[in-house]
């Protein structure tokens, strides 16, 4: 685990290295804990770093009993765990971030609700501002994770991911 606080950017980074499946699984509950309402945590990288891996093992820490397929087709898949409400984004489809803001997206962003957003940059500069953005990419062995806090609310969650000394 390293973390740091880059000179142009006042909130901390965290860095992990996930060595297999399950340790990104573990990284999944870990966030599913530190979950606020209005929280956005958007998750980069490309096909196959594991970004719905993340998603289904929060939700799973959540308590949510049914199956979490990847939202690519249908957008976004909503989800109630214990009167919580999320939604889950995958934006690979869209060819222009003008493609967001005609789904009509938008109000969902402005609800109580947490959003997961997977392929953000795909709907950039349109999206808020997330409170984290997770990078996960692939290694020689298993993942690497980076955790940038982006608002005051991220930063705490960084902050307690680093108090629990996460162990993946």
């Amino acid at each position: 685990m390293v973390l740091s606080h880059p000179a142009d950017h006042s909130e901390p980074i965290l860095r992990l290295h996930l060595p297999d499946q399950a340790a990104t699984e573990r990284l999944g509950e870990q966030l599913a804990h530190l979950l606020r309402p209005r929280m956005r945590i958007y998750l980069s990288g490309e096909l196959g770093s594991g970004k719905t891996t993340l998603v289904r093992a929060l939700l799973k820490a959540l308590g949510h009993p049914g199956r979490v397929k990847s939202p690519t087709y249908a957008l976004v898949e909503p989800y109630i765990v214990s009167s919580i409400y999320l939604y889950h984004f995958d934006f690979y489809r869209f060819r222009d971030p003008q493609e967001w803001s005609e789904a009509g997206l938008r109000e969902l962003f402005d609800q109580e609700a947490i959003c997961l957003v997977e392929w953000p940059e795909r709907a950039a500069p349109l999206l808020p501002e997330p409170d984290l953005q997770v990078r996960l990419s692939l290694a020689a062995a298993g993942r690497d994770a980076v955790i940038e806090a982006r608002t005051e609310t991220g930063a705490k969650c960084v902050s307690q991911l680093i108090s629990r000394d996460v162990s993946l």
